[in-house]
């Protein structure tokens, strides 16, 4: 194991003391932070770029009861290894992880401990920016396709809430691996984000989703609904899906919702259930490594990164606070920047 380089100095990093009331009330302090002590098996990384993800501000207010305290938020990141493996120092690294900013010290600061097993080098063709706000949505749009069999060609793929980032990703995903790709979406318009193959657009601010997707499959459905939205969307894709079909679900609006055993058992359904913040920062480095290729050969890109939307650490409550007003835009972090 190498030892620590002397650039390694005193850093910034933000610190939640406690649950916020409110999110008025959300006030993160941001101060001098020494960098975290290297244990052996452990890495450490100038963290460059840190997204800041709904999951990290709902936390904040006490939504995440796993949360633990005082803690750094933070589930994304790029950076460079400056101390650890020899191997690895000097290298960018990218990850993520439902652990980070969660039950320990994550990515909104200058210096971020990781173990080794979840350094993954990031794609070549990325900038800090990028890769640092690839982390959660795609991670969790790969868990809900991996663990239901991943896209084929000839498989029909519907998406609820496509605006969505992890929408955007399954939407890139599904792509990618050469299905038939339909976004469902509450405004109308073309799919705003990437996808290396054309997407098909339902309207379900106009349009009935269900009878539209029967139509588009000449009436026999959807292989695969990647329901990122949850119980607005769930009786019009249970009632889209094909026999042996299967709904992906990571999130919700109303927990309760009417369900049809009958049409579940006789349509041969499968459910499929995904909680990225189950995932740790080693698993998510997994995921990415299997992702890092689409990146590389450009079926896969990253979000883009607007200049409003790029935050030195001293504006994080800035950032947070963008992040709840619901901006459409990737907001990111960067700990080495000064205000």
């Amino acid at each position: 194991m190498s030892t620590v380089m002397q650039e390694v100095q005193a850093g910034s990093a933000v610190r939640v003391l406690a649950k916020a009331e409110s999110a008025a009330a959300l006030a993160p302090a941001i101060g001098k932070a020494p960098p975290p002590s290297l244990e052996a098996g452990r890495a450490l990384v100038r963290v460059e770029s840190a997204a800041v993800n709904p999951s990290d501000v709902k936390a904040a207010l006490g939504l995440m009861p796993q949360a633990v305290w005082p803690r750094t938020p933070g589930r994304d990141f790029a950076g460079t290894v400056v101390a650890g493996p020899q191997e690895w120092v000097g290298r960018r690294v990218w990850g993520s992880g439902g652990d980070l900013g969660i039950t320990r010290d994550g990515s909104h600061a200058t210096w971020l401990s990781l173990p080794q097993a979840a350094l993954q080098e990031m794609p070549e063709k990325l900038g800090f920016d990028e890769a640092g706000s690839i982390g959660v949505p795609f991670v969790t749009a790969y868990e809900g396709y991996r663990r239901s069999g991943m896209p084929r060609p000839g498989q029909v793929v519907a998406v609820m809430g496509a605006n969505g980032k992890v929408g955007q990703a399954a939407v890139q995903l599904a792509a990618q691996a050469g299905a038939r790709v339909i976004a469902v979406q509450r405004r109308p318009g073309p799919y705003a984000g990437h996808a290396c193959a054309p997407v098909e657009v339902i309207d379900a601010s106009r349009e009935d989703v269900a009878a539209r997707l029967r139509e588009l499959t000449g009436g026999r459905g959807v292989d695969l609904v990647y329901n990122t939205v949850g119980s607005p969307y769930f009786q019009a894709a249970n009632q889209a899906m094909a026999k042996r079909a299967t709904q992906i679900f990571i999130s919700t609006v109303e927990r309760p919702v009417p369900f049809d055993i009958f049409t579940f058992y006789r349509g041969m359904h499968t459910y499929v259930g995904v909680d990225s913040l189950a995932m740790d920062c080693i698993e998510a480095a997994a995921h990415l490594r299997e992702l890092r290729a689409g990146f590389e050969q450009g079926a896969l890109r990253a979000f883009p990164i607007e200049k409003e939307a790029v935050y030195p650490l001293s504006d994080a409550l800035a950032a947070y606070r963008a992040v709840i007003g619901g901006t459409d835009l990737r907001v990111v972090l960067r700990p080495q920047e000064a205000s």
